[in-house]
């Protein structure tokens, strides 16, 4: 049986990957070219999704998951009955120079970045399922190592990456003197997966892209492992996030000079969603949805929320500024 262990041990020692130029991906691929896709992870349920929409449901014509990798068998042999991939590999490196595009689904955002960089470094364009990575440090190494080799690499929250989180912020942009923020959304603080980095994305991650990444200092009050944060901004805003215990979903109330308003959305979501169109179009054709700068951000503000939940202090936003 195949581990994450074992999975984290083989690629540490090391691989042989052609060397990239910069900016050659971006124009790689064209709409009718087929796209082979591996993933590496079959944990989450996303994997089995994933198989569905591409190779069942047919979403995306040409594009088809071929490979996967579990972090044990079983999991693996679910996620492809599930799902209909037909391959499945011992060692995710045996899917280099069979796939053009990697999709890394691991349920803890630590393993995140190392199964990723074999592949980045020999140019297959990649998108790191939510939460990008598990310390922003890290993440700079590896978003500036896919710059320098030129590797078109890209990782967000489904919600952050909606229709309907677009037009909010278009609603946002229209509107008076905004005076604080309440936003509510499902997080485990003590998650196994990474406390607050586990769901925590789907709130902080949208909450920045209506709002600014402008966050200075936050504060975590726990009620157990869920309870509420505050957040204050450089611009003077205030947020509030809610962390759910019972209900799922997430929504986002503002305070104005007419009262506090639930902000909603006025448009439907595409079938495939905005998430999912996004990450195909970055396969084809290399471009990114999301600035570096931005993935980046969003993982210290999480970072500093989990400080924050320790001992319920508050806590600095340390944000790191990539070289490019």
């Amino acid at each position: 049986m195949n581990t994450r262990r074992t999975f984290i041990k083989t690629i540490g020692s090391g691989v042989t990957v052609s060397a990239i130029v910069p900016g050659i991906l971006a124009n790689s691929f064209s709409e009718e070219k087929n796209i082979r896709i591996g993933i590496i992870g079959a944990e989450n349920s996303h994997t089995a999704g994933y198989g569905k929409m591409f190779n069942i449901d047919k979403k995306f014509p040409g594009a088809e998951v071929k490979y996967v990798w579990g972090e044990t068998d079983e999991f693996a042999k679910k996620v492809m009955e599930k799902g209909g991939i037909p391959n499945k590999v011992k060692d995710p490196r045996e899917m280099l120079g069979k796939i053009d595009a990697l999709i890394v689904d691991h349920r803890h955002p630590k393993y995140h970045l190392e199964a990723a960089t074999p592949f980045v470094k020999a140019g297959i364009p990649t998108f790191v399922d939510k939460p990008f990575c598990y310390r922003a440090a890290e993440g700079k190494e590896f978003l500036e190592m896919a710059r320098q080799v030129g590797t078109p690499v890209s990782s967000y929250s489904s919600i952050a990456q909606s229709n309907a989180t677009f037009d909010l912020k278009e609603q946002v942009k229209s509107m008076d003197k905004i005076i604080q923020v309440v936003r509510t959304g499902t997080v485990d603080l003590d998650s196994k997966y990474g406390g607050v980095f586990f769901y925590g994305v789907h709130i902080v991650q949208p909450l920045m892209f209506m709002f600014g990444e402008d966050i200075e200092r936050v504060k975590i009050a726990r009620n157990g492992k869920y309870g509420n944060a505050s957040l204050q901004f450089t611009s003077g805003l205030f947020a509030t996030l809610i962390f759910k215990e019972e209900a799922y979903g997430w929504e986002t109330f503002v305070e104005t000079k007419d009262g506090l308003i639930e902000l909603k959305s006025r448009v439907e979501e595409t079938n495939p969603a905005k998430n999912y169109v996004d990450m195909v179009e970055m396969f084809r054709t290399g471009k990114e949805p999301r600035s570096h700068q931005s993935i980046l951000n969003c993982v210290s503000v999480l970072e500093a929320l989990e400080k924050s939940a320790e001992k319920e202090k508050w806590v600095n936003v340390e944000y790191l500024k990539l070289s490019y």
